[in-house]
């Protein structure tokens, strides 16, 4: 460790008396900082807290020491750090922690405003923070309200970028050559364009969503294109409970809940291109559907159905409609089970069970 001057010497003993108070500290800012972000519904890739260490300190003490009258000069003793996938997190959170501690305005920076060249992986949110007492507060400890603390706040890759430079010694102090200086600063901007993209992505997705969301309730089920979002959208109509129940009833059986987003291959492989096209699949199908299931329980004591068993009887009945035979039914098995030889002997079974009915005789 470097030699220091009495007043250097001076604030590291008060570093050493203070480092079980801010300690204590970095976990009540960790635990609210977690409980904030769950309670907000906010998702990041990561928030952790570090003390600084003896050495650490006396290094910076070594350097400018003088600028500092003690240890509450210093306002990143303790030091937090939050990384979002998402730029507009970054404000989400922001926000957030303006509302929980007491922010130093003066000493607090917002380096993505400083549009540097080369600043990309130095964009983060620096915020300078108290414990208010309406937070926290433990009067044997009144210290913990009175140390400030350093919030960061930053992307993935704003963080990854830093990561890089740091390894690199692009911001070391130590000039690099010209030529690898030019491409790191192009890279910057790559990195930057892509963390404005995902961002501008997200938004619209949400926006598709709530329009899908909106299209479903109004019954405009036509002007819907099939897709994941599109089907996850119309189950929660949940358009096959009323067949569902027709059939728990031939046994008296309970239903179990299962997800039926797998079944979205099938409908688009039986030429599903809309949420009105797989409407209408369910609508012309349904009776059919029935009387399988009828055929499927109706000699057994089976008191558990799952909730894909509308839905299945309706894609079973469409397949046979369409002439795909026992082909068909061995392809639908095997994008719902993985591909097995039981799903052979479940098509030959299921085309026995459909064999008798009247919409087979209609189509052969």
């Amino acid at each position: 460790m470097e030699s220091l001057d009495l007043h250097s010497e001076f604030i590291l003993e008060q570093y050493r008396e203070a480092l079980p108070v801010v300690s204590r500290l970095k976990e009540i800012v960790l635990s609210t900082l977690r409980d904030a972000i769950n309670k907000n519904g906010l998702i990041v890739t990561a928030i952790d807290a570090r003390v600084k260490t003896e050495q650490s300190l006396a290094g910076k003490l070594a350097l400018k020491g003088q600028k500092y009258h003690d240890l509450s000069d210093i306002t990143d003793i303790l030091g937090a750090r939050i990384i979002t996938f998402y730029t507009d997190d970054v404000d989400r959170i922001a926000a957030m922690a303006e509302q929980l501690f007491d922010i130093d305005w003066d000493n607090s920076v917002d380096k993505r405003r400083l549009h540097q060249l080369d600043s990309f992986g130095y964009n983060s949110l620096h915020y300078i923070c108290r414990l208010p007492e309406s937070l926290y507060r433990d009067p044997e400890q009144p210290q913990l309200n009175r140390i400030r603390f350093e919030l960061q706040l930053r992307t993935t890759l704003q963080h990854a970028w830093a990561a890089i430079n740091h390894d690199t010694g692009y911001k070391s102090g130590v000039e690099i050559p010209r030529e690898y200086m030019r491409q790191m600063n192009r890279l910057a901007g790559m990195l930057e364009l892509a963390d404005d993209e995902f961002s501008r992505i997200r938004t619209e997705l949400n926006d598709y969503r709530r329009r899908v969301q909106q299209l479903v309730q109004n019954g405009k089920l036509d002007d819907v294109m099939l897709d994941g979002d599109a089907f996850r959208s119309y189950l929660q109509a949940r358009p096959l409970d009323k067949l569902n129940k027709r059939i728990a009833a031939i046994n008296q059986a309970e239903i179990q809940e299962v997800s039926l987003v797998h079944y979205l291959s099938i409908l688009c492989d039986l030429g599903c291109k809309t949420l009105g096209d797989v409407n209408r699949l369910i609508t012309d199908n349904t009776e059919d559907a029935y009387r399988l299931a009828r055929h499927q329980l109706g000699n057994t004591d089976l008191d558990i159905i799952s909730s894909a068993v509308g839905l299945q009887n309706v894609c079973i009945v469409s397949i046979l409609k369409q002439g795909e035979g026992k082909k068909g039914l061995v392809r639908m098995f095997d994008a719902l089970n993985g591909q097995t030889p039981q799903n052979e002997l479940l098509a030959d079974l299921t085309y026995t069970q459909a064999a008798a009915l009247p919409f087979m005789k209609e189509h052969n």
